[in-house]
C-alpha cells in the first residue's frame, strides 16, 4: 500500500466515525460531513490504487525488457 491509499482508508474512517456520531447525536450536519470525508476518502484510496498498479506494470514492463 502507498501513502494515498493509507491516507484514504484513514479519511474513509473518519468519515465512517463522524456519520455515526451524527446519527448519535441527531446532528445532520455531521452526518453530511462524515459522508463527504467517506467518499474523498474511498477516491483517494481508488487513486492511489491505481497510482500502485500503474507502478507495478511499469516494473513488469522493465523486468521483461531487462530478459
Amino acid at each position: 500500500m502507498n501513502r494515498d491509499e493509507i491516507k484514504g482508508k484513514a479519511e474513509e474512517a473518519k468519515g465512517k466515525f463522524k456519520q455515526a456520531a451524527g446519527r448519535a447525536l441527531d446532528d445532520p450536519d455531521l452526518q453530511d460531513e462524515g459522508a463527504a470525508d467517506e467518499e474523498n476518502g474511498e477516491a483517494r484510496e481508488a487513486y492511489g490504487r491505481g497510482k500502485r498498479k500503474i507502478g507495478e506494470a511499469i516494473e513488469d514492463v522493465g523486468k521483461a525488457v531487462k530478459r
